[in-house]
């Protein structure tokens, strides 16, 4: 059942907030994503294959561990934006908004009349009737986050047009896909991709758009942080866990080496 968005609230009350990209399809990880304290998590389905089942228990997981659910779709097609707000998305990501016009298109997928044409259902978004369509209408109006993914060199030249769209309540940025288009496959660290997020960031600011960053280089959380982002993505649950995983067995397989060293010395 749609309740009240915390991340969306934790933006409007000036709080930063923490998230992951949850590219790994399973109910667990993201219920133990809001246990381990992150504020939001955005499931992954432009790059990953997740069923209807799969999505809506992962909503489900989300919404009883206090995890603000999102879900990056595959594109900007208005069917897979319903779906997964049908789902119980709290948001939806989209990615490579590249103009005013696909940005416009993409807020009148996600809401109801009078801002928007998204097709009415019920279901488990109203507590299959605990909330009064009507109510529900208004509600998912007020609490639904749109999410729009800045990822080619000509949306980052349409910037201001973009982020100056009504309902547009906050900008992703994407580096990896950036470089690609800025001709530099893969380096996230180039100056040109560097400064086509601050002219992201610098936009958003200038519209008061929130904008959520990507902390990818030593130092880049604090410095966001100080800069006014409203959120901050850090990696996705692929990465995280692999690292961890990693870092576990080598400390024990170092642990045993040191023990075994020690007990052939004279």
């Amino acid at each position: 059942m749609l309740t009240e968005n915390r991340l969306k609230a934790a933006i409007a009350e000036g709080r930063l907030a923490l998230g992951l990209l949850g590219s790994v399809p399973s109910p667990l990880l993201v219920e133990m994503l809001g246990h381990a304290g992150y504020d939001f998590v955005i499931v992954d389905q432009e790059h990953v294959g997740v069923n209807p089942e799969t999505l809506e228990n992962m909503l489900r997981a989300a919404e009883c561990s206090g995890l603000t659910a999102l879900v990056r779709v595959s594109s900007s097609a208005p069917d897979g934006i319903l779906r997964a707000l049908d789902a119980g998305a709290q948001g939806v990501v989209v990615p490579r908004v590249r103009s005013r016009e696909e940005a416009e298109a993409i807020v009148r997928a996600a809401r109801y009349h009078p801002v928007g044409s998204r097709g009415i259902s019920g279901g488990r978004t109203t507590g299959f009737g605990r909330i009064p369509l009507a109510e529900y209408l208004q509600r998912a109006n007020r609490e639904v986050l749109v999410v729009a993914m800045i990822e080619d060199r000509e949306a980052v030249e349409a910037i201001d047009s973009i982020v100056s769209v009504p309902g547009i309540d906050l900008v992703l940025e994407g580096a990896i896909d950036l470089s690609q288009s800025y001709g530099v496959p893969a380096r996230f660290d180039h100056p040109e991709v560097q400064q086509a997020i601050r002219r992201i960031a610098e936009a958003c600011r200038r519209h008061r758009v929130p904008f959520c960053a990507i902390p990818r280089l030593p130092g880049q959380a604090e410095a966001w942080s100080r800069d006014g982002a409203a959120a901050l993505l850090l990696g996705d649950d692929r990465g995280v866990a692999f690292r961890a995983l990693k870092a576990h067995v080598s400390t024990v397989r170092e642990e045993l080496s040191g023990k075994q060293g020690g007990a052939a010395s004279p």
